[in-house]
């Protein structure tokens, strides 16, 4: 075979496996990992068994990987347009029609295995998963934009409860403290690309409060979510518990005041408060419901 021609095989392989490798990128896949470990490691606490937690975290997983194609397929021309880096959609290392397929097919593989979670759960899902669409599709762009969030983090430990035997109701303060958590999550996600977003029209909650709007109110949630944690579920709070809601604030203030010599310093300190704060609910997992 001439050099021509092997040249011309490897560049069949390559275009192939560079398409399946952007696929895999575009499907935000930091996100995607997070919740869907978070999610299992609910159920896991919970003290759901295996084959549960499996189908728990497939449907999560299913949810994710569809919703992060659809971002990245609705954005393209936006991300294009600013010249954000590490899109492959706008990079054109995979086609656009390419993960709107995929984010499809994940939806449509998300409702058979959210639906076997159990009704009530499986819906709670599907309704978080919906919600996360209709931000990638409008409402990102709104005063509201902090609202499928909301639904997505607290319906976390919904579906957990509603997938243990009997399907009992979440606990109040498990749900409260997931969309507090969600809150953080949507202004942490948005603050490094607030610049870019202004510039292509988006006027979702962090691009109006501004970058210092947002990285000021970013530890707010972060610990109520650590407060009602500790308090709220009955029994006495634990030492750890009491030591960690007395950390939070200080944490967070910490970061908020190194900000001015370090520009990470308050997204530092509310990925610290976070930690504690998922840490506290994974503990406190056997009374989900």
């Amino acid at each position: 075979m001439g050099a021509t021609d092997q040249s011309q095989v490897c560049g069949a392989t390559a275009f192939p496996l560079r398409r399946a490798v952007g696929l895999a990128r575009s499907c935000h896949p930091g996100p995607v990992v997070a919740v869907t470990s978070l999610a299992t490691a609910l159920a896991v606490s919970a003290g759901l068994g295996g084959a549960r937690c499996a189908l728990i975290g497939a449907a999560v997983l299913a949810g994710q990987l569809s919703v992060g194609w659809c971002n990245d397929a609705f954005d393209a021309q936006r991300d294009a347009a600013v010249g954000r880096r590490g899109k492959p959609v706008a990079d054109g290392a995979v086609s656009r029609s390419a993960v709107w397929a995929a984010a499809f097919a994940a939806l449509l593989l998300c409702v058979p295995l959210s639906l076997a979670c159990g009704l009530l759960a499986g819906m709670v899902h599907l309704a978080a998963v919906v919600a996360a669409w209709l931000y990638n599709l409008k409402l990102k762009a709104t005063a509201l934009s902090w609202l499928p969030y909301v639904v997505g983090f607290g319906g976390l430990p919904a579906v957990v409860a509603l997938s243990l035997p009997g399907h009992p109701w979440p606990a109040w303060w498990a749900v409260t403290a997931g969309a507090l958590l969600g809150v953080a999550a949507h202004l942490g996600d948005v603050l490094p690309d607030i610049g870019d977003d202004l510039k292509t029209g988006l006027r979702g909650l962090p691009h109006r409060l501004g970058v210092t709007g947002t990285r000021l109110l970013l530890p707010v949630p972060l610990v109520a979510a650590t407060a009602v944690l500790v308090l709220a579920p009955a029994g006495p709070p634990s030492a750890w518990g009491v030591a960690t809601l007395a950390a939070a604030p200080l944490t967070a203030l910490a970061g908020l005041a190194l900000g001015r010599y370090w520009r990470e310093a308050a997204l530092a300190g509310t990925i610290a408060v976070a930690a504690a704060d998922l840490t506290l609910l994974l503990v406190r997992g056997t009374a989900l419901a």
